[in-house]
């Protein structure tokens, strides 16, 4: 600031004003200010008022893929239901490890941003206490937690899991099995796993025929393994409901391999209604949710969230219910 105000022969203070409030100074030295800014490539360092103000100007988002397209969309919604406002968002991927999660929550909290938004509704118990101690919104999608931090925009995963195999049963299918991880890491598939498990209770159909194969996120590769493992397993199943579309195209490819007629000799369904879903042969039955309505409902949330906030105003927690549709395909 010193050199701009030095090039531009005003004190560092006008710099500061001219920055700050435009109408504090005269036009032709706020226009000398900003031709040396754009000489000096200065970019004003917000630190010093970020910490009297307790304004930053980003908010935080957390995914557990950077590469998964649903992940994608939520992002992307994110960031368009908030772009208008002038807040930015810094994006941290978790890799599907609440660990690493925690670890980037404390992170993201050094830097003071005004609102969080979190991809599920569980978490270390540090984790959840660093957010509850912060004292910023939060927002947990992609699930609706039974306890929530703050906020929720989402969506039973068991619920609609369980609601896919009720539909296979209405089909004619009695052996169901389920493809999913080795680990719980993914809770969202991890929830999924508990749709189906309830599903095929309540229905009175053959339980415990599930694969865990892989860590999450399960690749097609990995989806194609599983499959042979179910068919060894349990020769007479009928169908498997893989825990994710991109599993579900490695076993239905698998299943082209090994001679195995889909459906005719085994149904798949996936879960997410990935491109990969609607291009694959056959078409995947899967289920179908909004992702990039999940994130503009929660980025339209953490903006009224963190406007209330500036204000002063405590605003109520809000659940936020996005539908989820079971879409069937050529595959079952």
């Amino acid at each position: 600031m010193a050199d701009v105000a030095k090039r531009a022969g005003v004190s560092t203070m006008t710099v500061s004003r001219a920055l700050r409030d435009g109408g504090m100074v005269s036009g032709d030295t706020r226009a000398r200010i900003l031709a040396a800014i754009e000489e000096l490539g200065y970019v004003l360092d917000q630190t010093a008022g970020t910490l009297s103000s307790k304004r930053s100007g980003f908010m935080a988002a957390i995914v557990p893929s950077l590469n998964n397209s649903n992940f994608a969309d939520t992002a992307r919604g994110i960031t368009e239901a908030i772009e208008e406002s002038g807040l930015q968002m810094l994006l941290g991927y978790t890799d599907y490890q609440v660990e690493k999660e925690e670890k980037l929550i404390e992170a993201m909290l050094r830097r003071r941003p005004e609102g969080l938004v979190l991809t599920g509704g569980r978490h270390t118990p540090r984790a959840r206490k660093l957010l509850e101690a912060a004292g910023i919104p939060v927002v947990e999608t992609w699930d609706i937690p039974p306890d929530p931090i703050g906020h929720a925009v989402g969506f039973s995963n068991a619920a609609a899991c369980r609601a896919l195999v009720h539909r296979l049963y209405e089909r004619g299918y009695r052996n169901i099995g389920f493809v999913g991880g080795t680990s719980n890491r993914d809770t969202r598939g991890a929830d999924r796993r508990l749709g189906y498990s309830e599903a095929v209770e309540e229905l009175g159909l053959p339980r415990g025929r599930i694969i865990s194969f892989g860590k999450p996120p399960i690749s097609m590769e990995q989806g194609g393994e599983a499959i042979v493992h179910m068919v060894t397993q349990w020769p007479d199943v009928d169908a498997v409901v893989c825990v994710s579309d991109l599993s579900a195209f490695g076993a239905i490819a698998e299943c082209h391999r090994r001679g195995w007629a889909v459906p005719g000799r085994i149904a798949v369904a996936g879960f997410g209604d990935f491109e990969v879903a609607r291009c694959a042969f056959p078409r995947i039955t899967t289920v179908a949710v909004d992702s990039l309505e999940i994130g503009r409902q929660a980025g339209e949330l953490i903006l009224r969230a963190i406007e209330g906030a500036r204000a002063g105003r405590s605003m109520p927690a809000e659940t936020m219910i996005i539908p989820f549709k079971v879409i069937e395909r050529e595959s079952t």
